[in-house]
């Protein structure tokens, strides 16, 4: 990596880039190799490549184990996890959500034409606004789908509260949470049910996965049944279902990846606090901070850019970055609510989502991960404060290409 000492050294004025390979958000982490083939060899000579085989039985077992829970149930990926856990949950009409998320949260109730409610979220968290949702109630309204972000829970007990008030189903999209924590209860414990993803992006990755969690009897069994076209025992459908398992490869890489979930989350917080002390003091750029009393992956380093003191906006910092190599990310613009369909269904819904059409224009995401180093790290915020500090030298230069 070169040393960053003045402009001309960005690669926006003519120099090279900082970092001759790509910095990803979410590259992969991968645990012990060795482990990992040797299940693969295992599973070859086994010749049981999916239909709950071992693999995804242990592995379900042991996130049950982790989290506490009655019931795991594997599926093939995130998206489809959270299509069953809505249909099992018998969730029609109306279900509110918040905007600020992955479109998957939106999409799973969409495709079976549930109509998607979008509410507010609080910009000191985040995460949907319990006060706001209570506004977006109507008679057509079935649920909640609060969404875990960065791993920062919602708030669990207001929502809870409005739930019971309202007779309302509560699920959590905690594609983000896993291996967090709300008021020393592991995620995963809370509303009907809760919906993880392991996609290759995640710090805990299945290659492709994910996982439904609830201490629901009834409607984990009803899951199982719906996850495998519906089958209970051999030729006996009983129940319309569709293909949600996980593969047997799937689960091997799940189970490697446990056994080095300590490991990935200390590399995280290692990341995490170092970043926090080099962006210490730069005008405009606050980190968004975590509660370390509580369990956390830190997934994710999430910057807020306030334009009015760096004098540089979220997207013009963005581009000088992806010059360096550094493919930082914007998480989650534009924001559900101004992607298709839902631009053209609810195209003035954005009156009622103030705090969200802010978040996403100022949000930066960082690399973070198995894959970064500190000198990494330390590169990464030099850049960011010789820009800062000179903002005006990089919009003229820009300004004339």
């Amino acid at each position: 990596m070169m040393t960053k000492s003045n402009l001309e050294d960005l690669a926006i004025f003519g120099g090279k880039p900082a970092f001759n390979e790509p910095l990803h958000v979410g590259r992969p982490n991968i645990g012990d190799r060795a482990s990992l083939l040797q299940r693969i060899n295992d599973m070859l000579d086994r010749r049981w490549l999916t239909n709950n085989g071992p693999y995804v039985q242990e592995l379900e077992q042991r996130i049950s184990s982790l989290l506490g829970v009655k019931h795991c149930i594997a599926t093939c990926n995130g998206t489809v996890a959270l299509e069953l856990a809505i249909r099992a949950a018998g969730l029609c009409g109306e279900v509110i959500v918040p905007s600020f998320t992955f479109i998957a949260t939106a999409h799973a109730l969409q495709w079976q034409e549930i109509t998607p409610v979008f509410c507010d979220v609080d910009p000191r968290t985040h995460t949907i606004n319990p006060w706001r949702v209570e506004e977006m109630i109507t008679p057509r309204t079935s649920g909640i789908i609060g969404v875990h972000v960065w791993g920062q829970p919602c708030d669990v007990e207001a929502l809870t509260e409005i739930a019971r008030k309202h007779n309302l189903k509560l699920m959590f999209d905690a594609s983000h949470a896993f291996g967090c924590s709300y008021k020393g209860q592991m995620i995963g414990n809370f509303g009907e049910a809760e919906v993880f993803s392991f996609h290759a992006t995640k710090f805990f990755n299945t290659f492709e996965g994910g996982a439904i969690v609830t201490n629901n009897d009834e409607l984990a069994a009803k899951i199982r049944l719906m996850k495998n076209f519906g089958f209970a025992g051999y030729d006996n459908v009983v129940y319309i279902g569709t293909n949600g398992k996980m593969s047997e490869v799937s689960a091997a890489m799940g189970l490697t990846s446990l056994e080095s979930l300590d490991d990935f989350i200390s590399i995280n917080y290692a990341n995490y606090k170092q970043y926090q002390h080099q962006l210490a003091g730069i005008p405009g750029v606050s980190l968004f901070t975590y509660a370390e009393t509580e369990r956390c992956n830190f997934q994710y380093v999430v910057l807020e850019i306030d334009e009015s003191l760096t004098k540089i906006s979220r997207d013009l910092l963005l581009r000088v970055l992806h010059a360096e190599n550094i493919l930082a990310r914007r998480y989650f613009y534009p924001g559900c609510h101004k992607m298709e369909p839902y631009k053209s269904y609810f195209p003035h819904s954005g009156l009622l989502l103030p705090e969200t059409e802010k978040l996403v224009q100022i949000l930066l995401i960082l690399p973070t991960g198995a894959t970064i180093n500190r000198t990494d790290i330390n590169g990464i915020c030099n850049i960011i404060r010789l820009v800062i500090s000179q903002v005006d030298r990089i919009k003229r230069k820009l300004s004339y290409d």
